[in-house]
């Protein structure tokens, strides 16, 4: 039987990366339902291509021309909202759901998924940096596997498979260092976002290659990594790694170190989480270590403000991860629209933390108020150009 496997935000990166992994392994896998948010025509042709059971848009506006675009597959069925996306994942076909949704709103869906008994192949980080605590406590209820997509996490997977209980002393995540590493302040402070979507490395949607500009992105690993792996945020080193060969290691208790290499391909990590424990054939580019050196230097905290405010936010723990999020997510919307500069994301980032209601002992309304609450004031001080 093939592998029924629900794609959540199939119209972005890791989405269509995904589908290129069923189509190489259409032996295995089927898509059992496809969602989008605003892309109905990117939607409609993956849903021609695949033919799934279902389809969800988000956006209710764009139902009728998603009805319409697929009028002639009426096997296909088409739903819309958010209520949608939290249903569609509990269906009983489905044995796996891909989290690659952008930001906060992947939370609802995945604990909808989690409640259903779902293995969960996680690509939306904000859904452990927002409710990391909850997340786990579920995924244990339920009994329902949370298997790591992002390329760090799963060579931090990879590196601890067949470990058992052995103690670890040290998670090392590498970072490629975005495209200003090499950046003074005084050049930071005049970056266009045309520079900053140029990523050295990865090719990746517009939020997750602004956070990797700004580091924000690396410092939403590091909360994932401390509650998928159970390790305290103070022995999780961030490493920059301009090669993005090293995907991550990890440091056991004898000082042994076991580290995933690997050219940069989001398709190796998607295609491990599909089919762990196996591995599968991938094609494409193989590993050549002789053609460049490996190097490793430490962050800049002060030049990357975003790196050393989620570190803030571990430390203080309940809320505020989700604080940061949030305000995350209002700035990098705001850059990409030309509201504000690279510098001031960090600085509204951190004006918010200091407004918004801090709860040491959250719960999931916690999360759903203090989301909106601190996008409120973010975009106040977005507003008012700090």
């Amino acid at each position: 039987m093939k592998k029924q496997i629900a794609i959540l935000g199939s119209t972005g990166s890791i989405g269509t990366q995904a589908l290129q992994v069923v189509k190489d392994h259409s032996d295995l896998y089927e898509v059992y339902c496809l969602t989008a948010n605003n892309k109905v025509r990117e939607l409609a042709a993956q849903a021609r291509e695949f033919n799934p059971a279902a389809v969800v848009i988000a956006n209710e506006n764009k139902y009728e021309e998603l009805k319409s675009l697929l009028a002639d597959l009426p096997d296909i069925k088409v739903y819309a909202g958010k209520k949608a996306l939290d249903e569609i994942v509990g269906a009983e076909p489905i044995d796996m759901v891909l989290t690659a949704m952008v930001g906060f709103a992947g939370l609802s869906p995945t604990i909808h998924a989690i409640r259903a008994h779902k293995k969960i192949c996680l690509a939306n980080k904000e859904t452990l940096v927002v409710a990391g605590e909850l997340i786990c406590r579920l995924a244990a209820e339920y009994r329902s596997p949370i298997i790591p997509v992002d390329s760090e996490h799963s060579a931090i997977f990879q590196s601890i498979i067949g470990e058992g209980d052995n103690e670890i002393e040290k998670i090392l995540l590498t970072a490629s260092g975005g495209p200003f590493r090499n950046f003074t302040k005084e050049q930071l402070s005049t970056v266009a976002k045309a520079d900053a979507l140029r990523h050295p490395t990865w090719h990746m949607g517009a939020k997750i290659t602004i956070d990797s500009a700004t580091m924000m992105n690396k410092g939403f690993e590091v909360i994932e990594a401390k509650w998928l792996f159970g390790v305290p945020a103070d022995k999780i080193q961030v490493l920059v790694h301009p090669q993005s060969i090293v995907h991550s290691a990890v440091q056991f208790c004898d000082g042994a170190v076991k580290a995933q290499l690997g050219v940069p391909d989001m398709r190796l990590p998607i295609q491990f989480a599909f089919s762990y424990p196996d591995r599968l054939h991938l094609n494409g580019d193989r590993l050549d270590l002789f053609k460049q050196p490996l190097e490793f230097f430490e962050p800049d905290l002060e030049k990357f403000r975003c790196l050393a405010l989620a570190f803030e936010a571990i430390r203080k723990g309940g809320n505020m991860p989700c604080i940061v999020n949030a305000a995350n997510e209002v700035v990098n919307r705001g850059f990409l629209e030309d509201r504000c500069s690279f510098m001031q994301m960090s600085d509204i980032i951190e004006k918010t933390m200091s407004r918004v209601a801090f709860n040491d002992k959250p719960d999931y309304d916690t999360y759903i108020d203090t989301d909106a609450e601190a996008r409120r004031v973010a975009k106040e001080f977005l507003g008012v150009k700090i």
